[in-house]
């Protein structure tokens, strides 16, 4: 993890440690460092998985759209045209009145 640092810098970093924070504190300081850096690794790792997810579903739609415009374009129907109405009845009771209204 630290190729440049020697043991005998590590010797030295871990004194100074000793005499700053003291021994009483030095065993909360590494399991605190070793929690810190434990989240840290999750959290890059779950954002690597992440990107990884949204990168292959971009993938995947970019492939579907290059085939879907390869394809023939489908036929679409023509629409459906509405049913003729039938002018009421003369014979009904209604007609009257509807004749009545149209014609004011």
């Amino acid at each position: 993890m630290f190729p440049s640092l020697g043991m005998g810098e590590l010797l030295i970093i871990g004194v100074v440690a000793l005499i700053v924070f003291g021994p009483r504190k030095l065993p909360e300081l590494g399991r605190s460092l070793g929690k810190t850096l434990q989240e840290f690794r999750r959290a890059s790792n779950e954002l690597k998985h992440t990107l990884d997810e949204e990168i292959s579903t971009e993938e995947r739609n970019a492939e579907r759209a290059r085939v879907a415009a390869s394809a023939p374009a489908a036929v679409e129907p023509a629409p459906a045209e509405p049913a003729p109405t039938e002018p009421a009845a003369i014979d009904s009771p209604a007609a009257p009145e509807t004749i009545a209204r149209g014609q004011q």
